[in-house]
């Protein structure tokens, strides 16, 4: 009689521990035969690359040409907030040539975290309470008719 119970207790604590197991997630760039590490500077191109890795994740707007191939491994805990375990970054510069002039690679000690200011930015006008922002609007509604509505019809 016993046995089961025990079965029964170490199943549960079985369960209860798979629940809590981390979930990992993959997101951005996932190199399948080629890496962005592996590009060679003053031979590849623009082109050959294209080929090789497939569109970049980011492409710098202004200035240099710069390609980003992103990675990131997140992993969460129950219910925890993710946490990121690995991200890669490597970015590539080209030459006016559209040969490749440097390739870097940058990992999550390259990184930093950003500081986020709490303050709220002030708008302008005034604070209307609950009560006021409620009696403000009545008379104003358009489900009756105006007088300058063009649709209203006139009694004749």
């Amino acid at each position: 009689m016993i046995r089961p119970i025990l079965l029964a207790a170490a199943a549960c604590a079985a369960l209860a521990g798979a629940a809590c197991a981390p979930t990992s997630t993959y997101n951005g760039f996932q190199a399948r035969d080629e890496k962005p590490a592996d590009v060679k500077v003053g031979v590849d191109t623009k082109s050959t690359i294209l080929t090789r890795l497939g569109s970049p994740t980011l492409q710098s707007t202004f200035g240099d040409a710069n390609w980003f191939y992103i990675s990131q491994i997140t992993e969460r805990e129950a219910y925890f907030l993710p946490r990121v375990r690995s991200r890669e970054v490597v970015r590539i510069s080209f030459d006016k040539d559209d040969k490749v002039a440097e390739v870097k690679k940058l990992e999550m000690k390259d990184g930093y975290q950003i500081a986020y200011d709490k303050r709220e930015t002030p708008t302008r006008g005034r604070d209307l309470s609950i009560l006021e922002q409620i009696l403000g609007t009545l008379g104003r509604s358009a489900v009756l008719p105006q007088e300058d509505d063009p649709g209203r019809s006139r009694p004749k």
